[in-house]
């Protein structure tokens, strides 16, 4: 969960009260769904969202899988 929100949180640096304005995740919208970045509003950003909610529920939670494994390898390779 904590890797879940941090994600968010940098995703969203710079718009973090109106995060449809994030380049970063108009960019990643219109890469998964095909819909242009430059016709994005809030709406259908949110939209967007709710409806693949558990595709990014399950991206968020591979993130951060993949996050403690770096961590993991990083403690393991720094002790030898």
């Amino acid at each position: 969960m904590f890797a879940a929100l941090r994600f968010l949180w940098n995703a969203t640096r710079g718009h973090r009260l109106a995060p449809w304005r994030s380049e970063f995740l108009r960019w990643r919208v219109e890469t998964y769904s095909g819909k242009r970045a430059e016709t994005l509003t809030a709406k259908t950003v949110l939209g967007f969202m709710w409806t693949e909610r558990w595709e990014l529920l399950r991206f968020l939670a591979w993130t951060g899988q993949l996050e403690r494994e770096a961590r993991t390898r990083q403690g393991i390779g720094s002790s030898q």
